[in-house]
């Protein structure tokens, strides 16, 4: 959504993410010792990151990025890695370096489906993801704030023009943005146990992969592209070791991310559902 409206690459949505999941460890550790249900502690714990995930995307947007909104490009690239260095140091202060374990809160009932093995976990997280990834969906395409959304992707200045609120709906996609962050990092640090003060910058690089896989600034093109690079990522893992002979392992898994970046950026850098375009002489 960012790009889509200002074409900028926020690298600094891998680290919402992280604080997302900081935030809601610190408040399911902290609940741990009431008489609650498990699934009740982390419901708790999502509700306090959401809302100061969104109060930190707007503030990063307020601060960092919408007095450069009109400057050369790479000056508010340059100032998304430094607010991304920023975030993970503030977190290292906070949280320390050590992983923090996720609590043993969550069902793990196992099932087999087709001869696969499935948590009840994950499918959990399957259904939520696409019940967000359905809803995003919906606010772009059928609702108020997701015309203005579009009207300022095409051009913003007929936008403004026309009666809408260029900062307002810039500020609205960053606030939307950071509050499933928060969310994607609940899900990750509950799907792995832990979570990290870096963990934010794979998530970003990968994130960033999958969107140009998919076609950047488009939606359903970042989530084909995540679903692709999942599935790729997964098939790598397991067939990496016998076709190489043993000398790598699944460990190198995350290598299959930037080799299919680097190949859609050579022979379809406009991605899947992205449109191809031609210079006219």
């Amino acid at each position: 959504m960012v790009y889509g409206i200002l074409g900028l690459i926020n690298f600094a949505h891998g680290e919402i993410v992280m604080i997302g999941a900081m935030i809601s460890l610190a408040v399911i550790q902290a609940m741990t010792g009431f008489a609650l249900p498990g699934p009740v502690i982390v419901l708790m714990g999502l509700l306090i990151a959401i809302p100061a995930c969104m109060l930190l995307g707007y503030g990063i947007e307020r601060v960092a990025y919408r007095p450069l909104r009109h400057a050369p490009r790479l000056a508010p690239l340059i100032t998304a890695i430094g607010v991304s260095i920023v975030l993970q140091n503030i977190a290292m202060i906070i949280w320390g370096r050590q992983y923090i374990a996720f609590p043993p809160l969550l069902p793990e009932d196992t099932y087999t489906i087709a001869g696969a093995s499935i948590t009840l976990l994950q499918i959990f997280i399957f259904l939520l993801a696409t019940a967000i990834m359905a809803g995003l969906i919906f606010l772009v395409k059928k609702t108020r704030l997701g015309r203005t959304m579009r009207a300022t992707a095409q051009n913003p200045e007929v936008a403004g023009l026309m009666g809408v609120n260029v900062n307002n709906v810039i500020s609205s996609t960053f606030i939307i943005g950071s509050a499933l962050a928060a969310v994607a990092g609940l899900m990750v640090s509950a799907y792995y146990g832990l979570a990290h003060y870096y963990m934010g910058f794979l998530l970003g690089l990968k994130a960033f992969s999958a969107a140009v896989l998919g076609g950047i600034g488009n939606l359903g093109g970042a989530m084909l592209g995540g679903l692709l690079l999942g599935v790729i990522e997964s098939l790598g893992a397991g067939y990496i070791g016998p076709l190489t002979g043993g000398v790598l392992g699944s460990h190198y898994q995350d290598v299959f991310a930037f080799f299919v970046l680097i190949l859609v950026l050579i022979f379809r850098p406009s991605g899947l559902l992205g449109e191809r375009t031609s210079e006219r002489p």
